[in-house]
């Protein structure tokens, strides 16, 4: 789903779902999800929603992983340390 929107174009639920094995159902459910954590907005174009990859939230999550990855490598490397000094 996240594949098929990142090539930036808004999909609507029937295009998402072509040739998936997710339900319309199923696949609102996670959209819904997406959209609650930022990831993914819709728009209302006549009767359809259209929904499209929002990349900053994406974006947001990757430099806080690198940073909390940064800060364990530093942890564990002083753990190293002191382990191989005693």
């Amino acid at each position: 789903m996240l594949a098929r929107l990142s090539a930036g174009e808004s999909q609507s639920i029937a295009r998402l779902t072509a040739g998936s094995r997710l339900s319309r159902q199923a696949m609102t459910k996670h959209l819904g999800v997406l959209m609650r954590a930022g990831i993914v907005r819709n728009m209302r174009v006549g009767r359809e929603n259209l929904f499209r990859l929002e990349p900053r939230a994406i974006i947001d999550a990757k430099s806080y992983l690198e940073q909390v990855s940064s800060q364990w490598d530093d942890a564990l490397t002083r753990l190293k340390l002191y382990v191989e000094s005693q």
